[in-house]
């Protein structure tokens, strides 16, 4: 079923559904990066609607997205949205393979101090 994957997507989608089954009824916040850009969005599992998301990609974003300062930008960019979207406790941190340091890192801190508790 899954031979056309590679070992590493075979791994992320094996932690994906780890962290679902973990932590059942919360939101996800699943964070990409990739060498320009960096981009995060709130996940209803259950649904399966995006909530809320930002991104170094939108069209008024003022900074580079390949560096922690463009990150921690989107990361208060993310958590204003999230706090007007009411989800401010019930969330858990999907960094979907990615080492948690450099952006990834400076994205989540960035989270917390706008108010969401992860």
């Amino acid at each position: 079923m899954l031979k056309h994957l590679t070992s590493v997507e075979r791994r992320t989608l094996a932690n994906r559904g780890a962290l679902k089954r973990k932590n059942p009824g919360k939101i996800r916040l699943s964070v990409f990066r990739s060498g320009r850009h960096i981009e995060i969005q709130a996940i209803d599992d259950t649904r399966g609607h995006t909530l809320c998301a930002a991104s170094s990609k939108e069209k008024g974003f003022s900074a580079n997205g390949w560096n922690i300062a463009g990150a921690e930008l989107v990361g208060k960019t993310f958590a204003e949205r999230a706090v007007k979207a009411g989800i401010q406790d019930n969330c858990y941190f999907d960094r979907g393979g990615f080492r948690y340091h450099g952006r990834v890192k400076a994205l989540c801190e960035a989270i917390r101090a706008g108010g969401v508790r992860i």
